[in-house]
C-alpha cells in the first residue's frame, strides 16, 4: 500500500433506521410481502406499513453501518460515508453510529428527503422481511466522498443495496477509483438476490474489470448472479476473477476461495434463532476483521461465523455481546 491506512475499514453505505415488528406468516400475505425479501418501497407504502405493523423497536441498521458497528466492536478503526437528513431518525442514527466509535461526518440534507428507514417483519421462523424507503440515503452525492479519507483506509466497504440510486452509485464509482489510485483493497456485498437480479451485469462488469478484490455473497446471491443452480460452478467462475470470495451459506457454514484454495467452516451452534437481520452485514465483519488482522483464512471465516451467530440470537442487526471476547474464547 501507498502509505499506511489510518483506518481499517472506510465504509460507504445506506444510514438507515430499522423499524423491527413481530409478524405472521398471514400479515405478510395479506401485504403481498415476501418472505425473506427486500423490497424499496416509497414514502407513501412506508407510511402505510408502518400504521399496520404491530409494537416496533426502532434500531440503528444500514448494511454497511452494521458491518462496521461489528468491525469496530471487534477492535477495528472504522469511518462511515453515508447520508442522512436533518431530522429525528437522522439523529438516531448519527448518535448510534458514533457511539461505537465510527468516525462519521457527512453533514445531513435539509428536511426532506426524510432519513432513510427500513420496516422489517420477523416471522416465528426468525425470517425477516424488510421493506426500505431509501429517503436521504439515495441523495449521498459524489461530493461527499473525501478522497483523503478513501485514501487512508486499508479496505474501501461497499454495500450492493446502494447501487439502485444514480448519485451514491457514482459516489461509490469514485470511491473505487480513489481506493485503487492508492493501492487500496475494496470489498464489495452483493446483499441480496433482488439487488443482484436488479444490477446483474453492472455487478459483473465490476468483477470483469478488476474493481473488486474481496467479494462477499451468500448461495443464493451467487447463484444468481452467474444465472446458473450449479452453486460449484458458480464459486469456480467468481473465484477466477476476484482476489478473494466469501459465500455464506446459513445452516452449512462458510466458504472462502482465495488463490485457488477453498476454506470452509461450518455454522456456529445457536441456541434459539431470534432474528436473522444483519447475519450477513456481521459475518462481513468477523471477516473483515480477521483480514485486517492478517489471520489465515479459516480463522477470518471463523470469526465471521461467530459474529453472525450472535446477531441472530437477538433483536437488531447490531451487535450486543462483547465480540472480541467471544471470538477470543472461540479462536483462543
Amino acid at each position: 500500500m501507498s502509505t499506511e491506512a489510518r483506518y481499517d475499514i472506510v465504509a460507504i453505505g445506506n444510514a438507515i433506521v430499522d423499524v423491527i415488528s413481530q409478524a405472521s406468516d398471514e400479515f405478510l400475505e395479506e401485504e403481498q410481502l415476501v418472505k425473506g425479501s427486500m423490497a424499496l418501497i416509497d414514502a407513501d407504502r412506508a407510511q402505510e406499513l408502518y400504521r399496520d405493523m404491530g409494537p416496533a423497536r426502532e434500531i440503528s441498521g444500514g448494511s454497511g453501518a452494521n458491518t462496521l458497528a461489528g468491525a469496530s466492536t471487534l477492535g477495528c478503526q472504522c469511518a462511515l460515508i453515508a447520508q442522512v437528513a436533518d431530522d429525528q431518525l437522522g439523529e438516531v442514527f448519527a448518535h448510534d453510529i458514533r457511539a461505537t466509535g465510527i468516525d462519521f461526518d457527512v453533514p445531513p440534507l435539509g428536511k426532506q428527503p426524510p432519513t432513510a428507514r427500513c420496516l422489517i417483519f420477523v416471522t416465528q421462523d426468525a425470517q425477516r422481511t424488510m421493506n426500505t424507503f431509501l429517503g436521504a440515503s439515495q441523495f449521498l452525492p459524489p461530493a461527499a466522498v473525501d478522497a483523503d479519507l478513501i485514501a487512508s483506509g486499508a479496505i474501501l466497504y461497499l454495500e450492493g443495496y446502494l447501487w439502485d440510486a444514480d448519485e451514491p452509485k457514482a459516489a461509490m464509482a469514485l470511491g473505487i477509483d480513489i481506493a485503487r489510485k492508492h493501492e487500496r483493497k475494496v470489498a464489495f456485498t452483493l446483499s441480496d438476490t433482488f439487488c443482484v437480479d436488479r444490477h446483474r451485469a453492472e455487478f459483473l462488469d465490476l468483477i470483469a474489470n478488476g474493481k473488486i478484490d474481496i467479494l462477499f455473497a451468500n448461495e443464493a446471491e451467487i447463484k444468481m448472479l452467474c444465472e446458473t443452480e450449479d452453486f460449484d460452478a458458480a464459486v469456480a467462475e467468481t473465484a477466477a476473477k476476484v482476489e478473494t470470495l466469501i459465500v455464506t451459506r446459513s445452516e452449512k457454514g462458510a466458504i472462502a476461495v482465495r488463490d485457488g484454495k477453498t476454506t470452509a467452516v461450518a455454522a456456529e451452534p445457536v441456541d434459539h434463532i431470534v432474528d436473522t437481520t444483519g447475519a450477513g452485514d456481521l459475518f462481513a465483519a468477523g471477516f473483515l476483521s480477521g483480514y485486517v488482522e492478517k489471520r489465515p483464512m479459516e480463522d477470518c471465516l471463523t470469526m465471521g461465523a461467530v459474529a453472525a451467530a450472535e446477531v441472530i440470537s437477538h433483536y437488531g442487526a447490531r451487535p450486543e455481546a462483547d465480540l472480541r471476547k467471544l471470538v477470543n474464547v472461540r479462536l483462543g
